[in-house]
């Protein structure tokens, strides 16, 4: 897992703090926030705050008193310990894609399989830069919609040690990942006291939380597993088009989810979630790795902070349909102020392409690439006598070159990140090489990686009792 250790860049003056604290302290107060779930609502009523229908108008004050007892650091533990993450303070922790209905491979674009599904745990497994392959890495469409999940989730369980997300489709499907989780980890009281799993719960913005999000989010939060509540903004969509706007909205959104969780488990894990881009004003159509979009993230990252909460945002997110130029750059763009913020969870790190719409393979690797060199670009330069390089200069002297110096030898495996995809060859070389592209290069290293992929060994026993619990919850389902 990776520690950011480098300064926050922070972009808010004091002032506009203020004016950002006045503006959702009056959203939340004057419009309220629509909880689409009684249990909610009747939780709310009877903490004083005024519900008319499914319209909760909260207090800003009592929020905060809820807000302040979320954690704020946590840890998920994982099946190979070595892979435990801490979410909050310094670290930063990465999972792939999560969502996407279609997949990319090579020149073509097709319905995602539980195959692609299983295909992309393993690289997530493959690759340490990721803490975690993240949860519906792409929807397998090829399998049952009710029982899905445990394919899903038992994959995520046994191809890879690392951590993963929970299914939120439905608090049926919640209580299944948390039986599940309870299987791996020896019990529930084993998950209750260090969380398993972490979900995401999305805000169906403007200002209302559905039945099927808030299904999910009671079941996890009263298992103690972490929430990530995200309001899911696109400017000019699900919000107005300026960014502070949009930043209000946030807030409020973010906050009354958290208070909620607060009110269902005292103390129970969130994390203030954020997935914030624009529309097209043209043609509608949703657009990722925008300045706007880095603008809002860095700006997530300083108002989670002010409210001492670990924060989710970024990730490698493009509109681009191919793995092309546009899909580097723009996935660039949301992936450096995600490290200049100091994100502590890092959905789509790995794979995102057409606007979530696509899970690339070739994607996937070039993400991989930028990640890497992020991580080793925010590793805190180490300065001391050795690193000087003085006995060089000694050396070598002037005029000459120091390929062959004592210093440089006994440096050069390690000295410089090693690319993963990127080429230096010579035009001759590379031509001779089969002049590949990025995208061609990328797709000859996910190939190869899935055939070195070794799966983790599970305990015999645990498997079995996983499949056994598969097999009867998918009868009783109904598939």
């Amino acid at each position: 897992m990776f520690e950011n250790r480098m300064p926050r860049y922070d972009i808010l003056s004091e002032d506009a703090m203020a004016k950002l604290d006045a503006g959702w302290r009056r959203l939340i107060t004057e419009i309220g926030v629509e909880f689409m779930d009684q249990r909610a609502l009747d939780l709310f009523a009877k903490a004083g705050q005024k519900v008319e229908d499914n319209t909760v108008f909260l207090d800003p004050d009592f929020v905060l008193e809820q807000v302040a007892k979320a954690p704020a650091e946590f840890d998920i533990q994982a099946r190979n310990p070595a892979n435990n993450v801490h979410i909050g303070g310094n670290s930063m922790a990465f999972g792939a894609v999560y969502g996407p209905p279609f997949v990319r491979e090579g020149e073509v674009r097709r319905d995602g399989t539980f195959d692609d599904f299983k295909n992309f745990a393993r690289l997530a497994q493959s690759f340490a830069a990721l803490d975690s392959a993240g949860g519906v890495v792409c929807e397998p469409n090829d399998t049952p919609l009710d029982s899905r999940h445990l394919d899903m989730t038992y994959a995520l369980q046994t191809l890879t040690d690392k951590i993963y997300m929970g299914n939120v489709v439905s608090g049926v499907n919640a209580a299944d990942t948390i039986a599940m989780s309870s299987i791996l980890f020896g019990g529930r009281d084993n998950i209750e006291a260090t969380p398993a799993t972490i979900s995401l719960i999305n805000c169906n913005s403007p200002l209302r939380w559905d039945d099927r999000m808030l299904e999910a989010q009671f079941e996890y939060t009263s298992a103690a597993q972490p929430v990530v509540l995200t309001p899911f903004i696109l400017m000019g969509a699900m919000s107005p088009v300026t960014i502070p706007a949009a930043l209000v909205q946030q807030i409020t959104e973010a906050l009354s989810g958290i208070a909620l969780s607060q009110l269902i488990r005292p103390g129970a894990p969130v994390v203030f979630g954020s997935f914030l881009s624009n529309i097209d004003m043209q043609s509608g159509s949703p657009t990722f790795g925008t300045p706007e979009s880095g603008i809002g993230l860095l700006c997530t990252g300083q108002i989670a902070r002010h409210f001492g909460l670990p924060f989710r945002t970024g990730g490698g997110l493009t509109s681009s349909q191919v793995p092309d130029g546009q899909a580097g750059y723009e996935a660039l763009m949301t992936m450096m102020p995600t490290f200049l913020a100091g994100a502590n969870w890092v959905m789509h790190s790995a794979g995102w392409l057409e606007g979530g719409l696509v899970a690339g393979y070739e994607k996937f690797i070039m993400d991989i690439e930028i990640l890497q060199m992020l991580q080793h670009e925010f590793t805190p330069l180490e300065i001391d006598d050795a690193s000087l390089g003085f006995d060089a200069h000694q050396e070598v002297g002037h005029g000459g070159h120091f390929l062959g110096a004592m210093h440089t030898m006994e440096r050069f495996r390690t000295c410089f990140y090693r690319p993963l995809l990127s080429s230096s060859e010579n035009y001759e070389r590379w031509n001779r090489n089969g002049g590949l592209d990025t995208a061609a290069r990328a797709g000859k290293i996910w190939k190869q990686k899935l055939e070195d992929y070794q799966q983790p060994p599970i305990d015999e026993a645990i498997d079995a009792e996983l499949r056994e619990y598969v097999v009867r919850r998918r009868a009783e389902l109904g598939d």
